[in-house]
């Protein structure tokens, strides 16, 4: 009985990793959102963010998870964003150091905006457990367009991802600890990060 529950629980666990493998999505169309949201930590995610303000499909844009040593004329130096972009369309992030803060401060910064449309922007193998983050904190009715940066990840990769998506889904279930300060909730802060920066 205990070898069929373990065999049942491998099966489903096999078939997810699979499914989570072959369906990674893809970069999205035209959709115009209010802002878009780039979670540091891969490459081509501030580019594809960057290429979004350019064509006019965001009007403001987020940069969650940036190093806080890193000065806005320095991110602009490194990304060639033109003065004029930077000044009026570009906001960093640094307080986030893995994907729940990056939810967080984004959530932060959403709620004070007053933003109810976003695009999501990082990596393919990444999107699902960041969506799921970010989606959870976000205030109620802010719609949400995933952005995929195309990658070629490798089986480590995939199932390193795979086994913090099922971990982030099974912590998201769980009821918050009441003695915990909020600001500690939505940063992060308190915790040893498990993840490098925003991966």
């Amino acid at each position: 009985m205990i070898l069929r529950l373990f065999a049942a629980i491998f099966l489903v666990y096999a078939f997810g990793f699979l499914g989570f493998a072959v369906t990674l999505p893809s970069p999205a169309g035209k959709t115009e959102t209010d802002a878009v949201i780039v979670l540091t930590g891969g490459p081509g995610r501030i580019a594809r963010g960057l290429e979004v303000i350019e064509r006019g499909w965001a009007k403001e844009m987020f940069v969650s998870g940036v190093d806080p040593e890193v000065k806005p004329g320095e991110f602009a130096e490194e990304f060639e964003v033109p003065s004029r972009t930077m000044n009026c369309c570009v906001t960093l992030g640094q307080l986030a150091v893995d994907t729940r803060s990056n939810a967080g401060e984004t959530a932060q910064w959403i709620e004070d905006k007053e933003i109810e449309s976003v695009r999501l922007v990082t990596t393919d193998w990444h999107m699902a457990r960041a969506y799921s983050e970010v989606a959870g904190m976000l205030p109620a009715g802010t719609a949400i367009i995933r952005d995929a940066v195309g990658s070629h990840p490798d089986l480590g990769t995939l199932f390193l991802e795979y086994n913090k998506l099922i971990a982030s889904e099974i912590s998201q279930g769980l009821p918050e600890d009441e003695d915990q300060p909020a600001a500690e909730q939505a940063t992060g802060e308190g915790e040893e990060a498990a993840d490098d920066p925003a991966s």
